[in-house]
């Protein structure tokens, strides 16, 4: 047998094992995610435009209401939402204008407590007195943006009980109001941490976190979730245990058979097995790879660092508002310009580019959307596009497939350090951008964790299928996906 048939079989063996241990790691994950579910009934419901999902395990609970934060959706929330719901609460869980599956986008003066904020409060309201039974109060449990609409509602409506704030701030927070307060903050979180602490010595001065402080009137308590940031805090254990304590305090109940499950985990494993099992889908691809462009130090240095400085200096000029997206339309126009600037140097550089295989494209777009996707969108965060979205999907491609194609190329053989540096480059270019116009662009800078995600996930695909099927496939479907990620994920905004 030939060294190279050795090494041939040796890679084959390695691909069906690592294979059947993400089918293993998969089928875990499922399993787990479908238990944290097992006896809930999810009901969709709307009040007005808002979607909501009244989840129940039949005991008619309790109501909370969850509500997400900027940029986030039901889904996000499920974690919490579903635990509470196998304690025995009834759970009412739902999308801000602008956000997940809602068809309206958010409105208002963002920069107004009266403008946007007050819409969001009101739409809350809607939410509680769909919730409300007349006799029990209602919960509120709330995430980021949230938690400053979730205290004013506490506010202005008298049928709320306890709150629960997920890396909390608001400057409506006194010390009477709430009067049943818990605040869970990262323990990465150390700025929101301080004004956790801050919220529980209106109270008490001489508390610290971690303490539970009462008074005739007001019930409060601030911890720490070990090992979490702004993110991760969804899914920390110690969150979901402390809230369905306070919960439980509040309303007298116990449930000692119950214990939480935690998703954080399971999710990320099934979409890291869904992202490796893309590899024995391509390898039964026909094709052979096709010839592509491999960049010298100089060249690479060139197609990267040109466009970096060019585009946000090109970009500029141009006060976009045709997408009723914050910074969408802005966006395109930057992946565009900085994609159309690396294609025009690579051809200069290398010549023509050779056609995209189309079959590789779609199944590669196809896998990232409807298979990754699906699973995100059931355990994890909203992917499936509002109505109306479909239209800021497709003008998100006129940049974001120029830019993909491109990156590709620039990814296409090279080494770790070479990708790492062009993605760095982007994001500086995103950044300097951002610097040039702050107010403007703010919201970019929200942008850089999908693009770091996307990265992670769907660009191990890209390169699976760069390496079958060229670079041009590997970037077109890329960038079908990454537009539609970013289209699903943006609020909509209209002023």
């Amino acid at each position: 047998m030939s060294y190279s048939t050795e090494r041939n079989t040796a890679m084959s063996a390695r691909s069906i094992l690592l294979s059947l241990l993400a089918l293993l790691i998969g089928g875990w994950a499922i399993w787990t995610l479908e238990t944290a579910r097992q006896g809930l009934t999810f009901t969709e419901l709307t009040v007005g435009p808002t979607p909501v999902t009244r989840i129940s395990d039949g005991s008619n609970g309790p109501p909370v209401v969850i509500a997400h934060g900027f940029a986030g959706s039901r889904q996000m929330m499920l974690s919490y939402a579903n635990a509470l719901a196998q304690g025995g609460y009834t759970i009412y869980n739902f999308d801000f204008e602008g956000h997940g599956r809602h068809p309206d986008p958010m409105r208002g003066d963002v920069s107004s407590i009266e403008g946007t904020t007050q819409r969001l409060v009101d739409q809350t309201i809607s939410i509680v007195d769909l919730a409300a039974d007349g006799e029990t109060p209602v919960a509120l449990l709330g995430h980021s943006m949230a938690t400053d609409v979730l205290v004013r509602v506490a506010r202005d409506d008298p049928s709320v009980g306890p709150v629960v704030l997920l890396s909390a701030f608001s400057n409506a927070i006194d010390a009477d109001t709430p009067d049943d307060l818990l605040l869970i903050t990262g323990a990465w979180e150390s700025a929101l941490a301080e004004f956790a602490e801050d919220a529980l010595q209106m109270v008490d001065p001489e508390v610290n976190l971690g303490a539970t402080v009462e008074t005739e009137n007001v019930r409060r308590k601030a911890i720490l979730a070990p090992n979490v940031e702004h993110v991760a805090i969804l899914h920390s254990r110690v969150g979901l245990e402390e809230t369905e304590a306070w919960l439980n305090g509040f309303y007298d109940r116990t449930r000692e058979d119950h214990v939480a499950i935690q998703t954080g985990w399971p999710l990320i494993a099934l979409l890291f097995a869904i992202t490796v099992l893309f590899r024995p889908l391509m390898q039964i691809y026909p094709d052979e790879p096709l010839a592509a462009p491999r960049l010298n130090g100089y060249a690479f240095s060139v197609v990267t660092l040109v466009p970096a400085v060019l585009t946000p200096l090109l970009a500029f000029p141009f006060d976009l508002h045709f997408l009723p997206v914050l910074v969408a339309d802005y966006l395109a126009l930057h992946l565009a310009i900085y994609g159309l600037l690396q294609i025009w140097m690579l051809i200069w550089l290398k010549g023509r580019l050779p056609r995209p295989d189309l079959t590789a494209a779609i199944i590669l777009a196809a896998w990232a959307i409807l298979v990754f996707g699906t699973a995100l969108d059931r355990y994890g965060a909203n992917f499936w596009p509002a109505p109306g979205r479909m239209s800021l999907i497709a003008a998100l491609c006129l940049g974001a497939i120029p830019f993909m194609i491109a990156d590709s190329y620039l990814a296409y053989g090279a080494p770790f350090w070479q990708r790492f540096v062009g993605r760095v480059a982007f994001f500086a270019s995103l950044g300097a951008a951002v610097a040039l116009d702050f107010e403007g662009l703010f919201f970019l800078l929200m942008i850089a964790p999908v693009l770091v995600l996307f990265y992670f996930t769907f660009g191990i695909m890209g390169r699976i299928t760069g390496k079958i099927a060229g670079p041009s496939a590997a970037g077109l479907g890329l960038g079908l996906a990454l537009a539609w990620a970013l289209g699903v994920s943006f609020p909509l905004f209209a002023a």
